[in-house]
């Protein structure tokens, strides 16, 4: 299992470069970020969240009943003109819930892990909003970024102690 890197981390900031190579190195970083999907109980995984800045995204709609769907290089293209507003929740944000204006239907162009291309055409409900949210991952972009200021100053205190998990009140420097 990987560790889940945390709002904070710079890595989630980053540009995750594009894969081109379809190797059995890429495939055990799959195999990996399923398992770490899977323990955090999870919809979706991007390979920032976990510290590799490569554009991979997991997504499990199923509950853990189905592998999760592979998404390597995946661009989101006709998104409905529409939008809704909904809850979500984010494994680099533990403890966080934010409501999110998403587009309600997507459509997205990606490859497998073996680097042949599929897209899937007008997404809708979760697996629309997990799309969306696990691509902005690869683009450095996080939920936190689609709030409005005031609700980024009202999660100030918790978003800081996400930056320093491990700052201890009680001492003093």
């Amino acid at each position: 299992m990987l560790e889940v890197r945390l709002y904070g981390d710079p890595v989630l900031r980053k540009i995750a470069e594009p894969i081109d190579k379809f190797d059995d190195v890429l495939h055990k970083l799959i195999e990996d970020m399923t398992e770490t999907l899977r323990a955090e109980d999870g919809v979706g995984l991007a390979a920032p969240q976990v510290g590799e800045s490569v554009r991979l995204v997991l997504i499990d709609v199923t509950g853990g009943e189905k592998d999760p769907i592979v998404f390597i290089n995946p661009v989101i293209f006709d998104p409905s003109e529409q939008k809704e507003s909904g809850d979500e929740g984010c494994l680099s944000l533990p403890g966080i819930t934010l409501s999110v204006n998403r587009h309600v239907r997507v459509s997205v162009r990606a490859q497998n892990a073996e680097g042949k291309e599929f897209v899937i055409e007008n997404a809708e409900g979760l697996l629309a909003i997990a799309l969306q949210h696990e691509i902005d991952h690869l683009n450095g972009l996080m939920i936190v970024d689609h709030v409005s200021a005031l609700q980024k100053t009202m999660l100030s205190n918790k978003l800081k102690k996400l930056k320093n998990p491990s700052r201890d009140k009680s001492q003093t420097s």
